[in-house]
């Protein structure tokens, strides 16, 4: 954790049906990138995809965020 600008890399394997709770960050670039199944994000402006397999996503982040 913590290499230069880097801050952490996390390996997430998410189930089918299940779903991140909204939690904090701190000013944050996350980059995601669908191996198999399927992502749904959606920002607190309601603002949403479906992220498939071979599909990545960049978003800023700044102090709360949920990725689905």
């Amino acid at each position: 954790m913590g290499f230069r600008a880097l801050r952490v890399i996390n390996e997430d394997v998410v189930a089918a049906a299940s779903r991140f709770l909204t939690h904090p960050h701190r000013d944050m670039e996350i980059i995601t990138y669908i191996l198999e199944g399927k992502l749904e994000h959606k920002d607190s402006l309601g603002t949403g995809s479906i992220i498939l397999p071979g599909d990545g996503q960049r978003l800023t982040a700044g102090r709360r965020h949920s990725p689905g």
